[in-house]
Order: C-alpha cells, then structure tokens, then sequence
C-alpha cells in the first residue's frame, strides 16, 4: 500500500477536479479514477469489474454512486458495493483525504 498526494493545497486540488467531472489518474502502477463533490473526493478502479468498461465515462448520482455506462451497474463510491445491476463483484476503493495540503490517496 502507498500514499500518494496530489496538488499542494485544497485549492489545487479542487482546480484540478472540478464538480463532479470523473478523472483518471496514475498512481504508482494503478490507474483510477477520481472525483470531487464538494469537499469530498472519491477514488475507484478505472474498469468496471463487470466487463471493463471505463468508469471515466460513467456519471455521478445524488446517492455517491457512479454509473457504468456499459449496462448502467451503480457502485457505491464510498464502499465499493454494487447497488444496481448483477453478476459483478464490488468496485474496489481507495482511501482518500482532502487537507489544506492537498488531497492523500491510499492505494
């Protein structure tokens, strides 16, 4: 498991992943996705566990789900779990903290 920050401040951060826009980010040797709402940012697999698909081309629901935009599965950002959809495994999740230093994601 590694940290990795990105951005030198909150400001950074919340320039570098506006609103609800899903973002793909390298982290080490792992690809994933990553998006703000509000002071809250997320980070996930960039592959839907389904079949593939790339997250990064899903959307955002008001219940802090991501949407594949394969077969439309939901995964739950923060836990990970499938809340729509069947025959998937979880989506895999990472740790994530915004400070006034920027953002820290555990991978």
């Amino acid at each position: 498991m590694g940290k990795f920050r990105l951005g030198q401040s909150k400001e950074d951060v919340k320039g570098m992943l506006p609103e609800g826009n899903i973002k793909v980010t390298q982290l080490g040797a792992k690809k994933l996705c990553v998006v703000r709402l509000g002071e809250k940012v997320y980070a996930f697999e960039q592959l839907c566990p389904h079949r593939g698909a790339s997250l990064k081309d899903g959307h955002i629901n008001r219940f802090e789900e991501v949407i594949c935009p394969l077969h439309s599965y939901r995964f739950n950002m923060n836990t990970g779990q499938l809340t729509s959809g069947g025959g998937c495994g979880d989506l895999e999740v990472y740790k994530t903290n915004l400070t006034e230093e920027g953002l820290e994601i555990l991978v």
